[in-house]
């Protein structure tokens, strides 16, 4: 990775440098898991309450993210399995995460939540587990100012009939904090049109829909078919379409929205370290016309907020201010938020962010050369 760009010394003197800027302006975050937020003390607490099932150093191995890091999923998989076994730890992890995105000025948090995993592994019905959520949302926005909106995600490993047990769950449980479903953990195998079903009954339903594709190295056609059979709102991850540029300029012209991720693991395992932030796909994505968002994904796992997230943007991928604040934009274009809020929050963000920018004083490029 490269060095962080400096800012102006009259700028830093003040304490307000490019890092106090990112945190500061407001932002939505589209691309977060629940069970990838969780603070590692209430790890280590839910592992205690829970009869210590996972060995002390392996729960720090769990907070270790090394030179090549190895994936999250064991992790998620191990909170359904071991920890997480009433509607209270659901509503504890919850409210966490919404504070500790509040602290970075993320006005509006959709996250992912698996369903399947937990009412079938953790054993908690899914009225109690989304109804502990929906309160958690709730108590956050009366006590951070943050507004939480969920998703329910689609386990891909599990079966399609799984996948639409859950959306069927969804559609019997509605309310107005429970906004759309996704897809994720490993797309290797299962690709997305294994899911068919379970989409065309969530948008019968009502819902928004998104969904990982592109991840895990796996092939522009997966993007395709999320987008083209799936009919979803926006594309998690996405990063292979870059393959195929004129399908990338199609995109373009569909406006679809990726939500990126800096911190993805695929590409730190897989690319030399002194290429990593130069191949990284999510450099050549704007070239090609896309509209990007930088997210969080897993924050505590990867060891990342909301605020470095948007500094990996401009330090490791060499954006400029002019590109964050498209990024902003970008978020709040494709968020699942009515229309007269999205018109007031675009005028008052962007000139928050002008504002902000006007603090900076000398600032890295605002259109760098992308290698």
């Amino acid at each position: 990775m490269t060095a962080s760009p400096s800012a102006s010394p009259s700028s830093a003197a003040h304490g307000f440098d490019l890092e106090a800027m990112l945190r500061a302006i407001p932002k939505v975050e589209l691309h977060c898991h629940l069970f990838g937020t969780v603070r590692h003390e209430t790890f280590k607490q839910l592992n205690l309450r829970a009869g210590s099932p996972l060995a002390a150093d392996e729960i720090e191995g769990f907070y270790t993210r090394g030179e090549k890091p190895v994936g999250v999923l064991r992790v998620l998989r191990a909170l359904d399995a071991e920890l997480v076994r009433g509607p209270d730890d659901l509503h504890q992890l919850t409210l966490e995460y919404l504070q500790d995105a509040a602290q970075h000025n993320v006005r509006h948090a959709e996250f992912s939540w698996n369903p399947t995993g937990t009412v079938q592994v953790s054993g908690i019905p899914y009225a109690l587990a989304q109804g502990a959520i929906v309160r958690a949302i709730r108590d956050a926005k009366q006590q951070f100012g943050i507004d939480g909106r969920l998703i329910g995600a689609i386990d891909r490993e599990a079966s399609p009939a799984a996948a639409l047990e859950m959306v069927e769950w969804m559609a019997a449980n509605r309310c107005d904090e429970v906004i759309g479903i996704g897809i994720d953990y490993r797309e290797v195998d299962r690709p997305p049109e294994l899911f068919t079903e379970a989409y065309a009954r969530a948008r019968q339903a009502g819902l928004r829909t998104t969904a990982h594709a592109g991840e895990f190295g796996m092939p522009w056609t997966n993007v395709r078919t999320a987008l083209d059979v799936l009919r979803v709102d926006r594309i998690d991850h996405g990063y292979t379409v870059v393959d195929a540029p004129e399908f990338a300029h199609e995109c373009a012209e569909r406006g679809v929205l990726f939500t990126v991720v800096p911190t993805n693991s695929y590409y730190l395992r897989t690319l030399p370290p002194e290429r990593w932030a130069l191949d990284h796909p999510i450099r050549r994505m704007p070239g090609l016309g896309l509209r990007i968002h930088p997210n969080t994904d897993d924050p505590t796992l990867h060891k990342v907020t909301p605020t470095q997230a948007w500094l990996m943007m401009v330090r490791d991928f060499g954006f400029g201010l002019d590109d964050l604040r498209g990024f902003m934009l970008n978020g709040l274009d494709g968020a699942w938020i009515d229309e007269t809020q999205r018109r007031d929050w675009r005028a008052q963000w962007s000139d928050a962010f002008d504002h902000l920018r006007s603090r900076l004083g000398d600032a890295p490029p605002s259109s760098p050369a992308h290698a």
